[in-house]
């Protein structure tokens, strides 16, 4: 599937870690209202009936606000809730094998840590990278670090345009200007704010000053 890459600018990744005074889909129309232009709907610990009714509720909100919707890891559940896309990571199912199943009908993202792995990637139907962490995260402690100078030869490798994710916030967004990102993706520094649909807007302008266009 094609997709407009300008879509990747503020990639919102949701964690359910978050959900306190409003729920998951309160957080993410606050995130939609503030600016964010993708949302990837991450559920790891809940069934397949659960994901795929809450996935429903999410593919309304993003085509209200006319977001595409990309569903982590489950290529089944993303067909079923007729989302935008699917993202999977290098110990999930084969990209092949996922193309194979989507086929043209969703946008492929897949999480990648060299350059080996983005031509890789690229070359088996990927329509977009996401690269991290960029820094330390509490939401993956164990996540390997990509530095920065990885990140910009992966940028420089493929043509496909690469997101950037992993620890990423306001104080160190900006560091991510002149390496080629199309586009930047947040979990706590959206949705452990107090004010989501604000921090939004905020972390947009960031974003608008470092992608590469």
């Amino acid at each position: 599937m094609k997709f407009d890459r300008k879509s990747l600018l503020l990639y919102a990744v949701t964690d359910r870690a978050w959900v306190g005074r409003q729920t998951l889909c309160g957080q993410v129309e606050s995130a939609l209202k503030g600016g964010a232009t993708c949302i990837q709907l991450r559920e790891k610990e809940i069934q397949e009936a659960a994901f795929l009714e809450e996935a429903l509720q999410m593919k309304q909100l993003c085509q209200k606000y006319r977001v595409p919707l990309i569903i982590n890891d489950s290529v089944k559940v993303a067909l079923a809730c007729k989302a935008d896309g699917v993202h999977v990571g290098q110990e999930d199912m084969p990209i092949e094998r996922v193309r194979a199943l989507a086929g043209e009908k969703l946008i492929l993202g897949v999480s990648v840590q060299t350059v080996e792995q983005a031509l890789c990637a690229e070359k088996n139907g990927a329509d977009y990278l996401g690269v991290g962490a960029v820094f330390s995260t509490a939401t993956k402690p164990d996540a390997e670090r990509v530095s920065l100078a990885e990140l910009q030869k992966i940028c420089r490798a493929v043509s496909v345009p690469v997101v950037a994710i992993g620890g990423i916030g306001k104080s160190n967004l900006p560091l991510l200007s002149g390496t080629g990102v199309q586009g930047i993706a947040l979990v706590s520094a959206i949705f452990g704010s107090e004010d989501i649909e604000e921090e939004c807007r905020r972390l947009r302008r960031l974003a608008e000053a470092v992608v590469c266009v």
